[in-house]
């Protein structure tokens, strides 16, 4: 890929890049640059006049099996797709609790506690009480996830970026995107992604937490566009965010076609 600017060029090789965002509308992309990033299954995130992510250019075909593929996704029952909602879901509250403690918010108790009640489904809605416990620990009880305020644009910029993550890696192992296993909005066509995703959320509240100083400005910007660099604990290594996430992203596909236990989605540490 070759980036051209008025005073200078950089040329940098496929194999080294997994996403791109784009945050301004000033840009020209070949036809040539867009199929080469299709073939490589690159995902590419366009950003509107504000710098906000408002589409991702995917392949078609992410695997030479997609139809198989599809086949497998559309017998997954309900039994094993609550089952991994459930593992998925105590995976985001412990992420949740883990970054309260770190921080030593006494809410982290709360959120630990919350684990163990998570059941198949998620049928007592732990989750949102979690979130709820967990926001107003981190930004004040009068906080509002919907309120059009700053902070809430920096995290549905990381958010955005994360879900455009998250989606690269399902396309290419040839699974839909639309077909989730407990977010079924007909008109979300990222429902799968939606779900596999949860967990690392907290990964975003970090940035913005560190990063965030009452304006949403290009600095915070740049920050969560590189989310996928930064490291995280798996395996008793260091990784980058982005192997971690296809990583764990491939569990979960392999828990739903039953090639390995549920219990066998392996955990990480956000760093």
């Amino acid at each position: 890929m070759v980036v051209r600017k008025e005073d200078d060029t950089a040329k940098v090789h496929l194999s080294e890049v997994s996403s791109i965002v784009l945050q301004t509308e000033q840009v020209y992309l070949s036809a040539y640059l867009l199929a080469e990033l299709a073939k490589s299954k690159i995902s590419l995130v366009v950003s509107d006049e504000k710098c906000n992510p408002v589409g991702q250019y995917l392949p078609l075909y992410g695997a030479h099996n997609t139809s198989k593929r599809i086949v497998e996704q559309l017998d997954w029952g309900e039994p094993i797709k609550k089952r991994v909602w459930q593992r998925v879901v105590r995976e985001k509250i412990r992420q949740q609790a883990r970054f309260l403690e770190e921080r030593d918010y006494p809410e982290a108790r709360i959120l630990f506690s919350a684990i163990s009640e998570v059941r198949s489904g998620d049928t007592t809605n732990r989750e949102a009480q979690a979130a709820r416990v967990y926001f107003e620990a981190l930004f004040g009880s009068g906080f509002n996830r919907n309120a059009d305020i700053p902070l809430n644009a920096a995290l549905n910029y990381g958010y955005a970026i994360l879900l455009s993550m998250v989606n690269r890696e399902i396309v290419s192992r040839g699974y839909l995107t639309q077909c989730g296993i407990c977010h079924r909005n007909e008109y979300n066509q990222f429902n799968l992604a939606c779900d596999l995703m949860e967990p690392f959320r907290p990964a975003v509240d970090k940035l913005v937490v560190d990063f965030f100083v009452g304006e949403f400005d290009l600095e915070t910007k740049r920050v969560l566009a590189d989310l996928a660099n930064k490291g995280m604990a798996y395996k008793g290594g260091t990784y980058r965010f982005a192997s971690v996430v296809s990583l764990y992203v491939q569990d979960c596909l392999n828990a739903l076609n039953k090639r390995i236990a549920v219990d066998d989605i392996e955990p990480f540490e956000i760093l």
